[in-house]
Order: C-alpha cells, then structure tokens, then sequence
C-alpha cells in the first residue's frame, strides 16, 4: 500500500518532532481562526462538489462505519495524552457520521495492518491520508478527493520577494529536497532559478532560516505545519503558489473502502459535500490549519 499523500517521506519525521509544541499553541488560535472564517484570510480547499447530486443514502442501508487510521501523524491523526485519537481525520471521520446519522467507531492500527482490516472486514473505511494513486486503486475504491497536498514557496518574513513567480525567481537560490517531486518541478517550470538540493526537509528549513536561500519549494502541507509552529510562525511565511499539477503532486487524498463498495463510497461522496456545503469542513480546516496549506 502506497504510503501517505506526502510527496517528501521526510516530513514524518518533521511533523513528529513538532507535534507537541504545535498541539500546544494550536487550539486557543484554532477557535479563533473558526469563529471568524471570512476574516481568518485562509483559503479553505473545497475539491469535493459542494452540491451533492446523489440523493441522501437510504439510511436503512447503512447503520454505522468503522473507519481505521494510524495515531503517529499530527495534526492529521494523532494520540493524545489520554490514548483518545484526535486530528483532522479524525475530526472529518465523525462529522461525515453525524451528517449520515450513523454509528461510528474510529480504531488505530499500524501502517500495513491498515488494508488487511478493511480486506478482512474488520474495518468499512480507512482514513488515514492515503494518496488515491493508480496504484492504490487497484487495492482499494475512493470517495472524492477531500483535501490535496499542493506545493508552495516559503520565504523569511523579511524577504524583499513580491511574489513566487518564474520571472520574480529568476536568478534566485531556491532549496528543495533532492530527488523530490519538487526538484522535478522546478527543474521544468523555474528553469531560470539556481536551485540547491537537500538531503531532508530539516536541511532545507535550516538553511531557510539563516539565510542561505531566497526561498525554499516544497510539500504545502508539511510547510503549513512547520509555520503553524513557532519556529516556523516567528521567521517565515508562504510566498505565492499553490502549485497543484497532479502529474507532480497527486490526484490528492480520500477515504479508501473496499472494491466495489459502492453503497459505503457514494455515501461518503454525499457527505463530504454535504460538509462542504454546511461549512463544517471549513470550520474543521481551520481547526488544524490556522495558516492553511493553501
């Protein structure tokens, strides 16, 4: 099974170590961000169509939903001191029961034990930013994309930078993770640049900061939670973007069940939009994204 919708592994390990500084600082800002949505400045992504044309699932078809996902991926899903999982899945896992009016369970497992649960018919769902990839959809059927992972530029709040453009780079340094997806764009799109490479996103943001680049290129999503930190919040903020070509970055992230499962999938499909539509994912967004990753 293809691993999370990250197109740089080593964000694991960056979003891991910044987990418990962000879930400290992140809930009083979260509130303030979802109180007031028009004002927050945020992007809220909507993939998923907002206008559901199915009709409402039929509810004597569907009476509850056990979803699995993983608890080692903040602000997505993680533990808390408690053991209760939490996170934006987590969230957006029982919203979607709440909207269909079902029972829900919501159990972690291990990484590989995340398929052979919904094969064994241990589990209806997985949610759990699984990539919808050609590849994992020979494994599994996919609601509608509900969030993506687009690239971004990240600048120090200093920066003289207007904006991230092909002509406003030219001739810039720009860092970007070696061997990456991201290397791969530019090399296409911001051939002007001069571009250094990184073994891994600490690498990058390190240099980010003392100065050593014009701007670092990479996951918006890891980026987002990095700037969401303190670290990140005190020196540097997005510059221009998103950039989301799913030739690059992916078709996105859904909920994945099992093959042929189409009562369960068009079920999910109504209720994300029915999320969408209410401005519950939007409240829920904002939650765990103060500064979006778009």
């Amino acid at each position: 099974m293809s691993r999370r919708a990250k197109p740089m592994i080593s964000y694991r390990t960056l979003l891991a170590g910044l987990a418990a500084a962000l879930l400290s600082a992140l809930p009083a800002a979260a509130q303030d961000k979802a109180d007031d949505k028009a004002g927050s400045g945020v992007f809220i992504p909507a993939l998923v169509d907002p206008q559901p044309r199915a009709a409402r699932p039929d509810p004597t078809a569907l009476t509850a939903i056990r979803f699995v996902t993983e608890d080692d991926y903040p602000p997505f899903h993680f533990a808390l001191a408690d053991g209760q999982l939490a996170g934006f899945n987590v969230d957006i896992a029982r919203a979607i029961c709440q909207e269909l009016q079902v029972s829900c369970t919501i159990q972690r497992r291990q990484w590989d034990l995340l398929a052979p649960a919904l094969a064994e018919r241990q589990a209806d769902a997985v949610i759990a930013s699984l990539a919808i990839t050609p590849q994992a959809r020979q494994t599994f059927d996919f609601s509608q994309p509900y969030y993506a992972t687009p690239a971004r530029f990240v600048t120090l709040k200093a920066s003289p930078l207007v904006d991230a453009t092909p002509e406003s780079l030219a001739g810039k340094t720009i860092g970007v993770v070696a061997g990456s997806a991201h290397a791969a764009y530019l090399e296409r799109y911001f051939a002007a640049t001069k571009r250094e490479a990184f073994d891994s996103v600490a690498d990058l943001l390190a240099a980010l900061k003392q100065g050593r680049l014009d701007a670092a290129f990479g996951d918006g999503v890891g980026f987002a939670v990095w700037l969401n930190s303190t670290e990140g919040m005190e020196c540097c903020a997005f510059k221009g973007g998103p950039y989301s070509e799913s030739r690059y970055f992916g078709e996105g992230v859904g909920i994945a069940v099992r093959k042929g499962d189409a009562n369960l999938r068009r079920a999910l499909d109504y209720a994300l939009a029915r999320l969408v539509q209410r401005g519950i994912y939007g409240d829920l967004y904002l939650k765990w994204f103060p500064i979006g990753f778009y």
